[in-house]
């Protein structure tokens, strides 16, 4: 496991405009992720905060994801 989670320090640029709450459901739902062996890494925050801030949909949030999973099954 990574021994930093701290997704706010690293990337304070994607967390911009987002309410307290917001941030915490944000930073929350990678927290689990990070804990079952999930290495931070900037695309999925990306694209969850891009979610919640509203700049993109549902639909292109899986589409985003769909995509990096595949990216890393062709890397394994």
């Amino acid at each position: 496991m990574a021994a930093d989670f701290n997704i706010e320090a690293r990337w304070p640029e994607l967390f911009a405009g987002l309410d307290e709450r917001t941030r915490e459901i944000v930073v929350d739902s990678f927290a689990s992720s990070w804990h079952e062996g999930w290495v931070p890494n900037r695309d999925d925050v990306a694209n969850l905060t891009d979610l919640v801030r509203g700049a993109i949909d549902e639909a292109e949030y899986d589409r985003r994801s769909a995509v990096r999973r595949n990216d890393q099954t062709a890397v394994s």
